[in-house]
Formats: C-alpha cells, structure tokens, sequence
C-alpha cells in the first residue's frame, strides 16, 4: 500500500497539471481576438503613418501611395481611395505597378461614388490587362445594362456567371438583358435562377412577368403582376400590364380593378398615369359605364388635353351618353345590337307589312337582315346592313353587299352606318338599288322608336 500511494499522488498531479494547461489554453484562447485586431488596427496605422512620412518627402512615392490606397479601400473610404487610385493610375507608365488592381479599384470606387463614366473608363482598361476576373466582368456588365448596350452586357456578366454561378446580381442583370434581347426563353432561365437566391427581388420578377407574357404564358404572367400592384415601385407597371391582360382577355371587370390599383399609388410616372386613366375608360365603355368612361377621359384632358384621340372620345361618348339606342348600337352585345337593328327595320316602311326572313352577323362588324316588305301596292325582298361603325365606309364594303343582294335575289338594299360613307360608295350606288343612310338619317330612325 506504501508503494502504491506515491504513484496515486503522482497521477493526481499530472491530472491537476493538464487541467490547468487546458484552462489556460481555453482563456487565453477566447482572448485573443481582441489583441490580435488591436494588433491588426495597430499595424494598419504604423503601415498608414509610415506611407504618409513617405509621401511628405515624395509625394509619388507609389508604394506608400498603393498602401494608403489600399487601405482607404478596405475601410471603405471610397471617395478617399478613388482619389489615390486615380493618381496612382497616372504613374503606372512609370513605375512597376498592378495596374489591373489600381484600375479595378478606381472602377469600383467610382462606380460606389456614382461616377458611372468614369468607373466605365477605368474597368474597360482593367478588363484589357485581364479579361477573366469575376470582379470587372461584373461591374462593366453592369455598367454595359444601364448605359443599354445589351449585347455587350450579355457577353461580360457571361463571363462573369463562369466564374462565379450562383451570384445573384449577375443573373438579375443577364435576365434582363437578354429580356431586351428578345431571348425570352433563357432570360426566364436566369430571372428564375436570380429569384431563388433572392425571392424577394421585386424588379427581377416583375421581368420574369413580361418574360413570360412575351412567351405567350399569360396566366403565368397576370398572377405575377397582381401580385406586384401594390408594390409602390413596381406596382404602377405592374397594374397596367395586368389590366392590359385581363382587357385582351375580355374580362373588363378584373382589368378596371387592376387599373384603379395602379392609380391609387403616389408615385406615378406621367407616361403611366395617362395610359392608365386612357385604358380605364376603355374598359368602362366595355362594361357600359359610360359616365365613369368620360370621368376618366376628362381627367386625361386635364391632365394632357391632346393625349390620343382623348378629345374625339369624349365628344363621341357624350353623345352615346344622351342617345341610348346610339349607344346600343355602337356598344352593346351583339345580341342587343341585333334586337335594336330589328326593331329599326320596320321604322323603314312605317305602312307597311314587314316580315323579317333571315338574320346574318358578320365578326360584329354588321348585321345582314333580310326582310319581306308588302303594301298594297307592290311586295319585295329587302336587305338591311347595319354597320356598327362611326367611320367613313368606302366602296368596296358596297360592292360586297351588292354580291349578297345578287345572292338572295333581292330586289332592294339599305346601308346604314352611324357613320358616313366616302364620295367613291356614293358614286358606286348611284346605278343600284340600294339605299345609302349616314348617321343623321339613323338618328331619326331611332328617334321614331
């Protein structure tokens, strides 16, 4: 037992021995952080002192001009480092200097200060010394988007996604050049890309929207841009884009609503706000809301009184506003078009005995009514056209009527437009049975309703 116990003791000690050294290890371990920055900081201001003792007895001193730059830099100094980069840029003929790090860094600093041209100059000479860098491909391609030379974009960010793939600012502004491109199909491949490292970059789905709506992916397109209405930057845009899809669609309801939620924002650019307000008032007159349709005419004129045919729609929708069955006629369903053409063609041949035979609508353009129309006197078969038209209508639009009157064998033809009809369609039917009656005479059918 008195052998054993020096050993006991002994081991004891080693154990108390390593538990100490790993104690001491451990403290001064999460210490040393701070020594070693205040070392660091400390090194940064020695470097930093030494450079400008050096640069007060030469004040081209590239090396100590390089250590100050290059500091500046990597504190982020930019409008500092921008400065001495750009002088040292102007020695590097004289003097062995990494001039792709100079010009990349003046670039750079430029380029956060705002000076897009100058950044522009500086990284063109950069990518010269070295073509393949992440950093200059990035930032020129950048630079090649917003000064809109897409081609020259494309190729740089290109390269750039070589070296780096999932970097998400060069597959936004890839995206997006190729989209001005026309390349639809592979800038939705990278607009995507670009969202699923950055889902909540509004700027690179509202292109993926118009990347799809070019692709002829509607539905795809519209839920992006309802989703993107309130959003006070693209919101505008986007509201217009969905109103302007639901309205190719027909769905005038769902495209007033889109269009009323891109006028409510604060911020819209002149260009937007009167194609809103012009495309508003056309879904209104869809819908036949006649008043809210010249509400938004009216505001347009306000604001831009020769704006399209803002003028000529506001005197054509007052006098749909006051006429009813012009309205119906011009407007509404066909279904409502053709009950009003039939009720017209009795007001032809008040005395008469008038049996409608056949009724034709053409594209909603016309309707085609061929009636039986008896007196005491005489019996023939008459063709109506009603044109649902306040423009002129020319000639050839009589010559095809007159092959239909040949068709059925009728005996005589009327004309009618809510327009007028051209001196060539007047001179066509001065030899023909049929009847030619503008707008003024359609009126004062209408009236005897």
């Amino acid at each position: 037992m008195p052998d054993v116990l020096p050993l006991i003791l002994g081991i004891f000690a080693v154990v108390i021995l390593f538990g100490l050294v790993v104690l001491f290890s451990l403290k001064s371990g999460t210490g040393e952080k701070k020594p070693w920055n205040t070392a660091k900081k400390k090194n940064k201001s020695v470097l930093f002192k030494e450079a400008t003792r050096k640069l007060a007895q030469n004040p081209k001193d590239t090396e100590a001009l390089f250590t100050i730059a290059d500091i500046q830099f990597s504190e982020g100094d930019f409008e500092k480092a921008s400065k001495t980069y750009g002088l040292l840029s102007t020695l590097t003929s004289t003097a062995e200097l990494d001039e792709f790090t100079i010009n990349l860094r003046y670039g750079l600093c430029c380029l956060k200060l705002g000076q897009n041209e100058e950044a522009y100059k500086a990284l063109l000479v950069a990518k010269a010394l070295k073509a393949e860098g992440f950093e200059v491909n990035y930032n020129l391609g950048y630079l090649e988007y917003l000064r809109r030379n897409y081609e020259k974009a494309t190729s740089a960010l290109k390269l750039a996604l070589a070296t780096s793939k999932e970097h998400p600012g060069t597959l936004k502004y890839l995206g997006q050049s190729l989209f001005k491109l026309k390349a639809y199909k592979e800038a939705a491949v990278h607009l995507k890309k670009a969202l699923d490292l950055e889902p909540t970059d509004k700027e690179s789905l509202f292109y993926l929207a118009q990347t799809y709506f070019e692709l002829g992916q509607a539905d795809n397109a519209v839920k992006i841009f309802m989703h993107l209405r309130p959003d006070p930057e693209v919101g505008p845009q986007a509201a217009l884009f969905a109103g302007t899809v639901h309205f190719n669609s027909r769905q005038y309801e769902a495209a007033i609503e889109d269009l009323e939620i891109g006028l409510r924002h604060q911020k819209v650019p002149d260009d937007l706000l009167l194609e809103m307000h012009y495309r508003l008032a056309a879904a209104y007159v869809q819908v036949q809301n006649m008043e809210a349709a010249l509400r938004q005419y009216k505001d347009l004129r306000n604001i831009n009184p020769s704006y399209k045919d803002v003028p000529e729609q506001i005197r054509r929708l007052s006098e749909f506003h006051s006429n009813k069955n012009l309205q119906i006629y011009m407007m509404a369903p066909t279904s409502e078009f053709v009950t009003l053409c039939r009720s017209l063609t009795y007001t032809f041949f008040p005395k008469a005995a008038v049996k409608i035979q056949d009724v034709t609508v053409n594209k909603n353009e016309y309707a085609d009514i061929t009636c039986e129309v008896s007196t005491s006197k005489w019996e023939d078969l008459i063709l109506f056209r009603f044109i649902r038209s306040n423009a002129q209508i020319g000639e050839l639009f009589l010559r095809d009527m007159q092959a239909r009157l040949k068709e059925i064998r009728a005996g005589r033809g009327f004309c009618v437009t809510a327009g007028v009809f051209t001196q060539t369609a007047k001179q066509f039917v001065e030899a023909r049975l049929i009847d030619l009656v503008e707008k003024d005479g359609l009126l004062k059918a209408m009236s005897s309703l």
